[in-house]
């Protein structure tokens, strides 16, 4: 899911991290208040063993007795989770020779005292009462002064739900705070990627304008990471844009260079009217258009390098007018369509006017009294619909129209090669152009070329 979005990849990245983090620090927190409590109900115990064994005695007849203690009211109420035993060791044992009420009918099952019961402090018991809930429970072993008294072993114990209570509502609160800290942090991840990848995106923006023409190079400020490739990048245009520029000028030398003797050949051909001179003049004709219809590839294919942005209805009208004064001994009407759109074309101007020069001059030859032009911008591309009145093409040739050196009436004057130069000319700037029945009773040739953004 995340392969192809650098985005995504860096948004699931952190937030992993993110929760990963979350979710030790919970445990790390809650673990750490756990033993702290349990220090603190531990503390409390000794401090009440402290408590017993001041007050633990025994009396003449050999009772062991506890007098007063530091009040605390759970030691009172019957199984209220705090108690205290008193255990007499020796020869005879006995067990709780004296314990607090709150043990009511119950007894503290200790284990066997051990022999290693430090002097001084106490040690650290895990039972188990009756019911089966865990206790945590500080002992410690004494000696009375009396002489033959036994020793005695005290134990101060608390049930573990003492801890678990404090422990469950802080675990409540704990997530609590991590969840909004998490929502935080990742609000703070999306808001850290929309700024850090906003350079990439106004890059992509500026590559777009360059790509549709709008700009040469890159421009703008670049965090230091980007900057590098921006550089690279406009070195990259510029040679090209160079490269580009010197095959434009060597084509135009070439052709310039062809067009001299061809026209030192067409003038030579006038001065005579023989056969092999008519035939010298027919081929010059044909070379001259070749070379003309090779320089405009040359410069459509420099056009996609660099890209352009030509306005198209002025051209448009500049060609009605055009053609309206090269066919006005047949009074033709050459309209521009009501509606028509102010689209730019992205390439060469020159191009424009001998793409839709040939479709105007080819439609004026055929028609009768009209010819229209309408211009739509279809999402990028622009519709170029050339109507005329004339009688129109059969479905089955118009496939052929389109070939080098094809005329499907030898009555008008040509080579063939108009049609097949706008063909090709087009599909060079990833267009083409198709020939259809015209809703003026004609022919309708609609040519399609790349819109400029």
């Amino acid at each position: 899911m995340t392969g192809g979005s650098l985005r995504l990849r860096l948004l699931a990245g952190t937030l992993a991290w993110v929760v990963v983090a979350i979710a030790l620090a919970a445990w790390g927190l809650r673990g750490l208040f756990q033993d702290h409590i349990t220090q603190q109900l531990q503390a409390e115990l000794a401090a009440q063993l402290d408590r017993l064994s001041a007050a633990v005695d025994r009396t003449p007849d050999g009772q062991v007795t506890v007098g007063p203690m530091a009040a605390d009211a759970r030691l009172d109420q019957p199984l209220s989770g705090l108690y205290w035993q008193v255990d007499e060791l020796g020869k005879a044992p006995r067990t709780a020779v004296a314990r607090s009420r709150s043990l009511w009918d119950q007894v503290l099952r200790l284990p066997p005292a051990p022999t290693g019961y430090p002097a001084q402090g106490y040690r650290v018991l895990h039972l188990r009462d009756a019911q089966g809930h865990a206790l945590l429970a500080v002992a410690r072993i004494v000696q009375l002064p009396e002489k033959g008294a036994p020793r005695l072993r005290l134990a101060v114990a608390a049930d573990t739900a003492l801890i678990a209570e404090p422990i469950q509502r802080f675990t409540h609160l704990l997530l609590m705070a991590l969840g909004l800290l998490a929502a935080g942090l990742a609000l703070a991840v999306v808001l850290q990627l929309q700024l850090a990848l906003r350079p990439l995106t106004v890059l992509r923006r500026r590559l777009t304008a360059v790509r549709a023409g709008r700009a040469a190079r890159l421009e703008g400020n670049f965090p230091r990471e980007l900057q590098p490739l921006v550089v690279e990048f406009n070195h990259v245009l510029a040679e090209n844009a160079t490269m580009v520029e010197q095959a434009r000028a060597q084509a135009g030398n070439l052709a310039h260079a062809v067009h001299t003797p061809l026209a030192v050949l067409a003038n030579a051909a006038e001065q005579e009217d023989s056969a092999f001179a008519q035939l010298v003049r027919e081929q010059v004709g044909n070379a001259r258009r070749q070379v003309d219809y090779h320089l405009a590839r040359a410069r459509a294919a420099a056009v996609r390098a660099t890209g352009l942005a030509i306005p198209v209805l002025e051209p448009v009208r500049a060609l009605l007018r055009t053609m309206e004064r090269l066919h006005a001994s047949r009074q033709l009407r050459f309209e521009l369509a009501p509606g028509a759109a102010d689209a730019a074309f992205r390439g060469e101007e020159q191009d424009l006017y001998e793409l839709l020069g040939n479709l105007l001059d080819n439609a004026g030859k055929w028609a009768r009294s009209r010819v229209q032009v309408d211009v739509r911008r279809e999402g990028g591309q622009i519709c170029f619909l050339v109507d005329d009145d004339g009688p129109g093409i059969p479905e089955a040739e118009r496939a052929h129209m389109f070939e080098r050196g094809v005329q499907l009436d030898e009555r008008h004057p040509g080579a063939g090669l108009g049609l097949d130069i706008v063909r090709t000319l087009a599909e060079t700037y990833g267009g083409s152009v198709q020939a259809l029945e015209s809703p003026l009773g004609g022919l309708r040739m609609r040519l399609w070329l790349p819109a400029a953004a």
